[in-house]
This record gives C-alpha cells, structure tokens and sequence, in this order.
C-alpha cells in the first residue's frame, strides 16, 4: 500500500514538474521579446543590436524625441488619431453588436438562419481581400483621409465574428428570465437593459476589448486609406519611421511599440473585473 501511495505520489510530482517547465518555457517566449523591446528602446543609438537586455547607458531620448514633433514625426498625432479610431470603434462594436445578437437570439423572423448564415460565410473573407473595392469606394465618395470611414470598415469587419459571440452568450441565458419579466410588465426593451445586457457584461468586455485592440493593431486597411501623415495611425506612422525619408530609427520605433501598450493594458484593467462580476449581476433587477 506505502509502495503504491509513493509511485502516485512520485506520478503526481513528475507531472507537476512538467507542467510547470512548460509554463516557465512559455513566459520566456512570450516575455522575452517584450523585455528586448523594452530594452532596445532604451539603448542608445538608432540599432536594436545589443549584447544585453539591460542597455549599459541607457537613454530616453528616443521616447523624447517622439513627442518632440520634428519634422514629419507626429507621433503624439498619430496616437490621438488610433485612440480616436479605437475608441469609437469598440463603442459602435458594441451597440451594433448588442442589437444584433439579441435579435438572433431572442427573436424568430423570415431570414434569421440565412443571416446567421451570412455571418459565418463573412467571417472566413479577410477583409485584406476587399481593399481594392474599399479603395475605390473611398475614392467615390471622397473619403480618403478619413477617420469615420476606417471606424465603420472596422465595426463592420467586427460584427460577424462578435455577434456570434454575444449571440451564444445570450442564449445560455435561461428563458424563463425573459417570461417572468414579460408577467410582470415588462417590454422587450426593458429585458434587454436590465436583465440581459448586466448578465452579458463578461462578453460584453470581450467584445469591447476585441473592437479597441483591433484598429490599434491594423496596418494594412488604414494604410490603403491614410495618405497624409497627420492623418497616419500608430502602426503606419511607425512603419514610416524606419522606411521611409525619416530614416531607419529602430529604438525610436521600439520606444513606440512599447507605448502602444499602454492604453490596451489601461482598458483591460478597467473591464477585467467584468469578467467575472458580471456572470452574478442583473438577476435580480426588475
């Protein structure tokens, strides 16, 4: 009995060991990069090349410069215009998408499979494969250069794939809730206020959390519709810093990688308690 009580002990060890190796080997490769980022952005010089992550002298002139604004560097312009698009972005997402997947989830009308179909056909186009068409569109109705065109390509791109998330979310959502408010009075609307949208707020954050992160990460659309530089977002501007007439400053870019963190760490802080908190909210509001 002792001997068979050891080898489980011994089992149990093995696979703790494992799992924690393989844990440890994940953070590496996930932070490793980040800390080489981080490092490089404030290594002297305009090279990423370095014998350590910790610079020997290190330096924040490259974020200095940044907000400097000299010559065709607007850094500070571009962030404004991503927080800007993103912002908008993950507000609209959200609207739209709260509309939509109560719809499909709790309603039944002509056309709500063929829908939902379209939803899942449109999640497997890419939306690089319409640039040339959004483009051309862009062209015709004069929009080139414009935020609020690029902020309804991407709430449109979002509401497929989103929908379907919310809508799932909302059908695990017992009916019954729905009926018993129905009894006392309550409309349509008022459900969908005070019963499911607090219910939802674990997917809702994912949602909003997707449709911020999303034209902050974006370079191919916004590149196709941002022509002039004080128009740029954060992903071309800095694409420009090392490619373009500015010339090659990999730390400075480094230094503007890392920045674009923050606001995404930011609103993740702000949603992360809704994960959870809201899996008990609203049930018991009338």
């Amino acid at each position: 009995m002792e001997v068979h009580v050891s080898s489980i002990k011994r089992q149990r060890t093995i696979r703790m060991t494992f799992t924690y190796l393989l844990l440890v080997v994940m953070v590496v490769v996930i932070i490793y990069p980040l800390l080489w980022a981080v490092g490089a952005s404030f290594n002297p010089g305009n090279s990423l090349v370095s014998t350590s992550l910790i610079p020997a002298n290190p330096t924040t002139a490259h974020y200095e410069k940044l907000f400097a604004g000299e010559g065709s560097l607007l850094y500070g312009q571009w962030y404004v215009n991503s927080l800007k698009i993103s912002f908008f972005t993950m507000l609209l997402t959200l609207i739209s998408v709260s509309f939509t997947a109560y719809a499909f989830s709790r309603f039944r009308f002509t056309g709500r499979k063929n829908g939902l179909m379209l939803f899942l056909l449109l999640q497997m186009i890419p939306q690089f494969s319409a640039l040339i068409a959004i483009f051309v569109l862009a062209q015709m109705l004069g929009m080139i250069n414009s935020h609020w065109l690029l902020i309804l390509i991407y709430v449109g791109g979002q509401i497929p794939m989103n929908t379907y998330l919310l809508k799932g979310y909302f059908d695990s959502i017992p009916l019954d809730l729905d009926e018993s408010a129905k009894l006392d009075g309550a409309s349509n609307t008022r459900i969908f206020w005070q019963i499911l949208m607090p219910l939802s707020r674990p997917m809702l954050a994912v949602v909003a959390m997707n449709g911020f992160t999303g034209p902050l990460g974006d370079f191919a659309l916004s590149s196709v519709l941002l022509r002039n530089p004080e128009y740029y977002t954060l992903p071309i501007g800095l694409y420009k810093l090392v490619t373009d007439k500015m010339g090659a400053s990999y730390t400075t870019f480094a230094a503007g990688a890392i920045l674009i963190s923050i606001p995404i760490a930011l609103v993740f802080l702000l949603l992360q308690k809704h994960f959870v908190s809201g899996l008990t909210a609203g049930g018991t509001k009338g």
